[in-house]
């Protein structure tokens, strides 16, 4: 920050008849009354922004905490297409990951003008990061996410190419159009679909656990839209209902599982998936997690639509996101995928602990 001489005091110096004036000695120069008083070193300091660019600024650009709610859409995706995750499944997930820090970081570079009244704490207004790095970064990500889906195959990339459009479409266009939410959830549905699309060639089976997906995103996404200002009930509210109506759709077993999935899933055969009485109690109980960890924020929100309560509500639905998508996994029949994806919720956690980065944000 600037801090300039108080003008009193820089006056009485120079007055006539002054103290130092008086004192014998070497006079050291001065400047000319109404000149404009010399910059020290020390103010010149003070002015440089910090670019430091350290490991913490990065991860705080990046909003690593929720790094942990993106492999769940893969493994998501395999398990309603009906296949085991291997390691196109990998490549999937290394995708979604890349594309997901893309948009974080195109995010920041797009919002640094808005974030630098609103949010000044954050690594671009307030000088730990230079926007040149952020895009730069934004642009990196990408490419390297578009690589990797390569790599899972032809399916993969055809996912994967609208699924970076619509992160750059919603960064540097659509966020603050009333066709932001729509566009977010269409990126997350889309990052289950790239999983699908990897592990099984296909997305057909899939689109129907895209489609809740996506659903909770858009939720999640019109809530954030006043976590800076609140003072909207409606969102929180319709929030809770569709949290509601997800976690009984979540809830329910699949009428007819996909292909792979009968076949594994045939007696006598290896590799057959849990009995549908576990999965169907394994789903359940995840679905009731998931409306559990969504609807007390979102319902406190509506209550009282405070910025505080509304970033609670914001950072809830997040959370959330990793029971619904092993909710999913177990709907489809995928027991053991299922409860791969929700170890991913203590993870966060402890990671969020061990950085001290609990407030997450997708705004």
């Amino acid at each position: 920050m600037n801090r300039a001489v108080p003008a009193a005091r820089d006056r009485s110096a120079r007055e006539p008849g002054a103290t130092r004036a008086q004192t014998p000695g070497p006079r050291t120069s001065a400047s000319a009354p109404g000149s404009p008083e010399p910059r020290t070193p020390r103010a010149q300091e003070n002015r440089a922004p910090r670019t430091d660019g350290g490991i913490g600024a990065w991860a705080e650009l990046l909003r690593l905490p929720a790094l942990f709610t993106v492999p769940g859409d893969a493994l998501a995706g395999a398990a309603a297409a009906g296949a085991r995750p291997g390691p196109r499944t990998l490549l999937a997930i290394g995708s979604s990951v890349c594309l997901y820090e893309a948009g974080m970081a195109l995010n920041d570079w797009a919002d640094r003008a808005e974030d630098a009244v609103e949010r000044p704490h954050r690594p671009l207004p307030s000088g730990r990061i230079r926007p040149a790095a952020a895009l730069t970064a934004a642009g990196a990500l990408t490419g390297a996410g578009l690589a990797l889906a390569a790599g899972a195959g032809r399916p993969a990339l055809a996912v994967a190419a609208p699924l970076a459009a619509t992160v750059w479409a919603y960064d540097l266009a659509l966020k603050h159009t009333p066709a932001g939410p729509a566009a977010m959830a269409a990126a997350r549905g889309l990052d289950l679909l790239l999983g699908a699309a990897a592990t099984g060639g296909g997305t057909r089976a899939a689109l129907p656990s895209a489609a809740l997906l996506g659903s909770h995103t858009l939720a999640v996404t019109a809530v954030s839209r006043r976590e800076t200002t609140g003072g909207s009930a409606l969102a929180p509210l319709a929030a809770l209902a569709t949290t509601g109506a997800l976690a009984g759709l979540a809830a329910r077993r699949r009428n007819r599982l996909p292909a792979g999935r009968r076949a594994a899933a045939a007696p006598g055969l290896s590799g057959s998936t849990p009995a549908p009485g576990v999965t169907d109690a394994l789903g359940a109980g995840l679905s009731a997690v998931y409306a559990a960890t969504a609807a007390r924020p979102y319902f406190h929100a509506a209550l009282n639509p405070s910025p505080a309560l509304t970033q609670r509500a914001v950072g809830g639905g997040i959370r959330a996101t990793i029971p619904l998508q092993a909710a999913l996994a177990a709907r489809s029949g995928a027991g053991a995928t299922s409860l791969l994806i929700a170890t991913l919720a203590p993870a966060g956690r402890w990671f969020a602990r061990r950085t001290a980065m609990r407030k997450v944000s997708i705004t």
